[in-house]
């Protein structure tokens, strides 16, 4: 398999994480993408631009980080990290769709903040800012739920929280979330994830 990634992504590394938890990264060849400057090489892996995207074995395009991460638990995990049904796999799917959506908006604010000044809109900023803070608001919330068993959902907020503050000052430390942060620190010394810091 061949993955098309960016290092300090935060939706590649959730796929790398899934991978090592599961026992095979080793199989996953990475190419790196800068999707900017070299478009043409991920257009037609994926017509919107955008990493990861997945070659199977089979010759196989796969995409978005979702997706591959259901695609390798299915294929090669039995369904470790995501149950093929029931109300869990809801929850889970539940969870990483939040994750996802705070990645979303911390790197909305990281673009726009990255403007000239002239073009830049603060309240536009704020109001995605307002997102990551409801959301990690609602999974502080529910933190002492998730426990310590490793899921889809699970990889996607430590991921996330991994990433955010790398982008927005504010959250560094995450000081509104003491037991978020204490839960994904937790987390966060599995050896996926100690392999798959992201560096600036």
């Amino acid at each position: 398999m061949e993955l098309l990634y960016s290092p300090l992504s935060p939706y590649v590394r959730k796929v790398m994480v899934v991978a090592h938890e599961l026992g095979i990264a080793d199989r996953i060849r990475t190419t790196r993408i800068d999707t900017r400057a070299e478009r043409d090489r991920i257009v037609g892996s994926n017509p919107l631009g955008k990493i990861p995207a997945l070659i199977t074995g089979a010759g196989a395009v796969i995409y978005d980080s979702p997706v591959i991460c259901e695609y390798l638990d299915a294929e090669h995990g039995g369904h470790r990290l995501l149950p093929a049904n029931g109300a869990r796999r809801w929850e889970i799917l539940t969870r990483m769709a939040l994750a996802d959506g705070l990645m979303d908006a911390a790197i909305l604010v990281r673009h726009e903040r990255a403007r000239e000044p002239a073009k830049r809109s603060d309240e536009w900023a704020a109001w995605q800012l307002a997102k990551v803070s409801a959301g990690l608001d609602a999974l502080e919330a529910r933190v002492d739920t998730f426990g310590d068993a490793i899921d889809l959902g699970q990889i996607a907020v430590v991921c996330a929280m991994g990433y955010m503050p790398l982008r927005l000052d504010e959250l560094v430390g995450f000081p509104r979330w003491p037991g978020l942060r204490a839960w994904a620190d937790r987390l966060g010394a599995r050896d996926a994830f100690r392999r798959t810091v992201p560096v600036l």
